[in-house]
């Protein structure tokens, strides 16, 4: 296995599919084929299913002047490390688990709510999607992620 980066997971992200759809902060999660277990989104978008950011998302907002907490790009997983260059096919190991890169993270109307200029200074920078190739197991804060 040939490792070409390393980093970790920092914060995990559900939303819950309630009348507020509740963001909440979690120590892990459980995944299976269809996503992330207690998520709204799961078993909706196989290709969508796990949102992952990187803290750089974050440091470009703070540098623009727009403070906000982790968990407002609506992701799922916060990472140290920046995957915004992969492609669709590439996989990471988190933990004991593979996820497959799908595609990158679009712009939604969600984010012109938090601030007006996310959408175009988050254009290529909010995000990757990623699903379970590997069935069901848990991920964790503090899990180790390559890229393979």
């Amino acid at each position: 296995m040939n490792t070409k980066s390393q980093g970790k997971i920092l914060e995990l992200f559900i939303t819950k599919d309630d009348k507020n759809k509740t963001r909440q902060s979690v120590e892990f999660v459980k995944v299976d084929n269809d996503g992330i277990v207690e998520d709204k989104f799961h078993g909706k978008n196989l290709l969508r299913s796990i949102l992952i950011t990187s803290t750089d998302s974050y440091k470009i907002t703070q540098e623009n002047a727009i403070d906000i907490p982790t968990g407002s790009l609506g992701e799922n997983i916060v990472t140290d490390i920046n995957p915004y260059h992969l492609l669709s096919g590439a996989r990471l190991k988190i933990g004991d688990n593979i996820l497959e890169i799908t595609q990158n993270c679009t712009l939604c109307k969600g984010l012109s709510v938090v601030d007006s200029k996310l959408p175009k200074l988050l254009k290529d920078d909010r995000g990757i999607f990623a699903k379970i190739i590997t069935g069901e197991g848990v991920i964790k804060l503090g899990d180790d992620i390559e890229i393979l």
